[in-house]
């Protein structure tokens, strides 16, 4: 028997889209062996030259100038991608998509970003007769994501659900099923194994995270963190910024044995599940893998627009805090050096997690739409 195909849309615009889109993948095919999967970043796979170019000038944009970023997503907050912005996408940089899903012959489509999902909206305009299932991947619902031809949307809330119905959005068409992580987010791993494979000592830990992209806004908090090195150990996760690692490496506060600079890594599930709070910008992905995980987070500078979306989720359901001052850190840092204070305040973050969250909800509810 043939097996269902379901390819996967994403774009580079930041790493979330894409790993959202690999962690629903593994997931379908976790759970059944009847699922085939294909990941595609469409722009880059089309325009292999071109695509990374813009690629770069965006993460430039959001490094250096990240409310212009902001001001770009409130600005079209409220608008779709209309009709002819669709069709010049196409002409410019996605012509080939028809030939794309034509050899792939997959059963469903799943769009993690607006554009490829503006695409393949106007693909069923034209005549493809395949589902589309478009997972939001913030906790917001910005009006680029929504097209009449989307047959289910996959969200994060309740709240981005109410969203979607004020712009139009029929109910029946929104399945609310929390934003997808990678099966290795779903059972802890084992602690001894993992101190050992990292050289980690058992001792209060912090996982301090750049995203895919390293970006390090807050500098001075982080060197401010190092000053605890003798009691509190740091993990530091720079992505695929290898310039920013090496400037941390060759820094003498960074040199420490209880400070650990990494580069790209994809064991960020072990490495939550030896620390005891998460120091991140909030990604919707990255927030997601930490809920999963019962971790607590503390948030630094987030880009106006869908970061300030996901850090206000968080936060005002208990998960995390806004990093403003040196004063937040010592408060935390005290914390987690309380091992029964910690214990208690994870449990207490995994109970609300049960309440909120299941990590194979999304890919649970794929599989039923396919069936």
């Amino acid at each position: 028997m043939r097996k269902k195909r379901v390819l996967l849309l994403s774009e580079g615009f930041g790493t979330g889209h894409t790993q959202a889109a690999y962690a629903l993948a593994v997931g379908l095919r976790q759970l059944s062996p009847r699922i085939q999967t294909r990941v595609i970043e469409l722009g880059t796979f089309l325009n292999p030259i071109i695509g990374p170019l813009i690629l770069s000038a965006y993460r430039k944009t959001v490094s250096k100038q990240p409310k212009l970023v902001g001001k770009m997503y409130r600005s079209g907050y409220h608008k779709s991608l209309n009709r002819m912005t669709q069709f010049a996408l196409h002409r410019l940089f996605y012509n080939q998509v028809a030939d794309v899903v034509r050899q792939l012959k997959p059963d469903s489509i799943v769009c993690t970003h607006p554009i490829p999902n503006a695409v393949v909206s106007r693909l069923k305009r034209l005549g493809l007769d395949v589902p589309l299932y478009t997972l939001i991947t913030d906790y917001d619902a910005h009006a680029t994501w929504t097209n009449p031809e989307v047959n289910t949307y996959l969200v994060s809330t309740p709240a981005v659900r109410n969203k979607l119905i004020a712009r139009g959005v029929p109910p029946t068409s929104i399945e609310v099923t929390g934003i997808p992580v990678h099966p290795n987010f779903w059972h802890p791993h084992d602690r001894a194994e993992i101190l050992s494979q990292f050289q980690l000592k058992d001792m209060p830990t912090v996982l301090i995270m750049g995203g895919g992209w390293g970006l390090l806004y807050g500098e001075e908090l982080v060197e401010y963190m190092a000053a605890y090195a003798d009691r509190v150990q740091l993990i530091l996760c720079m992505g695929n910024n290898e310039k920013a690692k090496e400037k941390l490496l060759s820094d003498p506060r960074f040199q420490h044995e209880n400070v650990h600079v990494l580069g790209y890594t994809k064991e960020i599930s072990k490495l939550m599940d030896v620390s005891d709070l998460l120091v991140t910008k909030p990604g919707g992905m990255t927030c997601t893998e930490g809920m999963a995980k019962g971790i607590p987070m503390l948030f630094y500078e987030p880009i106006p627009g869908q970061e300030e979306e996901n850090a206000d989720y968080f936060v005002t359901h208990g998960f995390g805090e806004l990093m403003k001052n040196n004063d937040t850190i010592d408060r935390w840092f005290r914390l987690i050096q309380e091992p029964y204070a910690a214990y208690r305040h994870r449990d207490t973050l995994l109970a609300l997690r049960n309440a909120e969250y299941h990590p194979a909800k999304c890919s649970e509810a794929v599989l039923a739409l396919m069936e």
